[in-house]
């Protein structure tokens, strides 16, 4: 199947975007309180630098060089990462608005 063109640098700014999005909710939740953190409050943590990690991959994976021009495999493999990504922070963010 052929990817439509621009698919990459849609995928990328995509997930820039949501990076960006995330690091905001980050700043409203409260990571920088000096509190004493619960098990929520890790869980919350660990699920937004999963989804960080995941977005994070999806430039270097859509761009990485493939053994023929044809080969779509990294972008869809940048595609499933960004899927993981935007599912980890919106999990994380389920979890911190009704905990």
């Amino acid at each position: 199947m052929q990817f439509p063109t621009g698919a990459v640098q849609a995928l990328s700014s995509a997930a820039s975007t949501v990076f960006s999005i995330g690091i905001v909710f980050l700043g409203y939740w409260g990571l920088h309180e000096g509190a004493h953190w619960r098990s929520i409050d890790v869980s919350v943590a660990f699920l937004a630098l999963a989804g960080f990690a995941s977005l994070g991959l999806v430039p270097w994976l859509a761009t990485s060089p493939t053994k023929s021009p044809d080969d779509e495999s990294r972008l869809r493999l940048a595609r499933h990462a960004f899927l993981a990504g935007v599912g980890a922070l919106w999990l994380a963010i389920i979890v911190s608005v009704f905990t």
